[in-house]
């Protein structure tokens, strides 16, 4: 079994595995991690003061360009769940974060991910510039900024 570590800033959103999150052997479909993953990078990024409804305001949206997982163990029905978002990485329009999930009773790593988010124009969908305060905030999390696009 192995203990999962925390992203380094703490930044943990809780999440219980429901019904609706299973297959029907009661384990959590492969799927359901990727939204609790959204989950944790959408709070994490609103608990450092971002407001995303702002950026829908000025024709920013964030999409995942690329995901690399791998599911280690099944999380089940009933589970308490960590979900982590840990910013690892960005350019100028894009972000990296590394993303864990496991099970809070035990610590258990389920379920690891390294994803890449890109900064769109909401109503292009074409690549554009991180804005200010996300390129700000990720200066502060993020020790070497990765300046390749």
């Amino acid at each position: 079994m192995t203990a999962a570590p925390v992203a380094p800033d703490g930044f943990e959103l809780p999440v219980r595995v429901y019904i609706e999150d299973t297959d029907a052997g009661g384990i959590v479909f492969h799927a359901k991690y990727l939204h609790y993953m959204e989950r944790a990078r959408t709070e994490w990024v609103r608990s450092c003061g971002v407001g995303l409804r702002a950026g829908l305001a000025e024709n920013i949206s964030y999409v995942v360009q690329k995901m690399n997982i791998h599911y280690v163990a099944p999380a089940r029905l009933d589970d308490q769940l960590l979900v982590t978002a840990e910013p690892t990485g960005y350019g100028r329009v894009w972000m990296a974060f590394r993303q864990r999930v496991v099970r809070a009773s035990d610590r258990r790593l389920l379920c690891e991910a390294d994803v890449r988010v890109a900064c769109v124009a909401l109503d292009t969908g074409r690549p554009r510039r991180l804005p200010d305060n996300m390129q700000a905030l990720l200066t502060r999390r993020v020790s070497q900024p990765d300046t390749i696009q």
